[in-house]
């Protein structure tokens, strides 16, 4: 009988995941007085995708600590969306509810993994979730944050330098630092702090000197996460800045010469490095060696094909035959028992995520707001694709999370960071429009 209703809730799931993306998109298309509506809509959809599945997993578990979960889960999402609209009339209804929709994701494929880790990223998310709260408050307040770039730049290459020195080696690389037995991956705050560093530089001139002396800054941040051998972080911020430069300048020589020095920067990577030529080669043929180095990427391939379009269901899978599946192959856990379909939905959502960053950037009349917003923006998306081209073997394995559905404190706090300070741009500018009467 419960094999018989995870079965049933599997299309269930998958239909409404794909009306909630329906309406992540039509969202778009309204207007601003309608789109509450809508996000009415998609909480809906939310708390009955997150019932059901918890109602399965109970039904084939009997757990009842399952049941306190997913009480202790719809507590949480249904104070946020109220803090949210209480303190904040204007914010985006958008981009609070895909943070939820991505975290019940993550909390669900979590649970089915690992009830234990579930339950510490569900406290690391209650704590991130007060803490970035009130970032939107600041934002719109202090325009000293466009005054000290140098300590931004002095900051990141500092935290960075330190991990390159004394950091915990974990799978090759160099990622976190350990303080009292707590683990803490630096360049996942970095990557944000130097966002603000490449837009407080380019606020104040785009001229060929400053440039020249951000671009120097910048390639000591990814210089040193090359050698620290973090290639995947050093690749978002270099992508990153190129993406902020060519924005500040509309100089497309820039751009050009961007991809040119990181095609370059990647033979460079390939030639130095033995843990990347091993990467790429498993990437390539990981059936040559399946039992060894390529079992990770096969039996995430395996994952996904049985899955296929609409999944195994949940606990009708083995994903926990991935290794380290909870972190940056959690999508390929996604894909075998809530389908394909599911998966793509999930990814679409954060394109919808993307696609509003970016159109709260081009609103921006601030370049340092709007550069930021472009900054935050390629970083996300950038973190996304990487994420999903190294599960289903589009690219080699970078061993970047996916955002709110990974398992990582720091990185949950760090993308809770990045939603907050675009929310807090796109509230100032709501605020603004309203005090002028103009239309958003």
């Amino acid at each position: 009988m419960a094999n018989m209703i995870a079965d049933i809730s599997k299309y269930l799931m998958i239909l409404l995941i794909a009306m909630y993306t329906f309406w992540n998109f039509r969202y778009f298309g309204v207007r601003e007085e309608r789109r509450p509506v809508l996000a009415g809509r998609q909480n809906r959809i939310m708390y009955l995708l997150h019932f059901l599945a918890y109602a399965v997993m109970f039904l084939k578990t009997g757990e009842e600590k399952l049941l306190v979960f997913y009480g202790a889960q719809a507590v949480f999402f249904l104070c946020y969306l109220f803090f949210y609209r209480r303190f904040y009339r204007n914010h985006s209804h958008i981009l609070v509810n895909n943070m939820c929709i991505l975290l019940c994701v993550g909390f669900i494929i979590l649970t089915r993994l690992s009830f234990e880790r579930a339950v510490r990223q569900f406290v690391l998310v209650v704590f991130s979730a007060a803490v970035t709260l009130v970032i939107p408050f600041i934002i719109d307040r202090v325009w000293q944050l466009s005054r000290i770039p140098w300590v931004y730049g002095g900051l990141g290459a500092g935290l960075l330098g330190a991990v390159y020195l004394v950091g915990d080696d974990s799978y090759g690389a160099q990622l976190s630092l350990t303080v009292r037995g707590i683990s803490v991956q630096p360049s996942e705050f970095v990557k944000i702090i130097f966002v603000f560093f490449v837009a407080t530089m380019f606020y104040r001139s785009t001229e060929k000197r400053q440039v020249i002396v951000t671009t120097a800054a910048a390639g000591i941040h990814i210089l040193i996460l090359a050698l620290s051998k973090d290639l995947g972080s050093a690749l978002i911020f270099f992508a990153s800045y190129v993406f902020m430069l060519f924005i500040a300048t509309s100089d497309w020589r820039y751009l050009g010469g961007g991809v040119i020095g990181g095609a370059l920067a990647s033979l460079a990577g390939w030639a130095l490095f033995s843990h990347v030529r091993v990467r790429v080669a498993v990437w390539a043929d990981p059936w040559a060696d399946i039992d060894n180095k390529g079992y990770q990427i096969t039996q995430s391939l395996f994952a996904i094909g049985t899955g296929s379009w609409f999944g195994m269901g949940l606990y009708q899978g083995m994903p926990g035959k991935i290794p380290v599946v909870e972190k940056d192959f959690v999508l390929a856990a996604v894909s075998e028992e809530m389908g394909a379909l599911f998966a793509f939905c999930v990814l679409l959502i954060c394109v919808g995520c993307f696609i509003q960053f970016m159109m709260i950037a081009c609103r921006m009349d601030a370049m340092f707001y709007k550069l930021i917003a472009v900054g935050l923006a390629s970083m996300y998306i950038a973190q996304v694709f990487l994420t999903a081209g190294g599960a289903c073997k589009f690219i080699p394995s970078t061993g970047v999370t996916l955002p709110f559905v990974s398992y990582g404190g720091s990185s949950m706090m760090s993308t809770f960071i990045v939603f907050s300070v675009i929310q807090g741009m796109y509230i100032l500018k709501r605020d603004e429009e309203e005090e002028y009467g103009t239309d958003c």
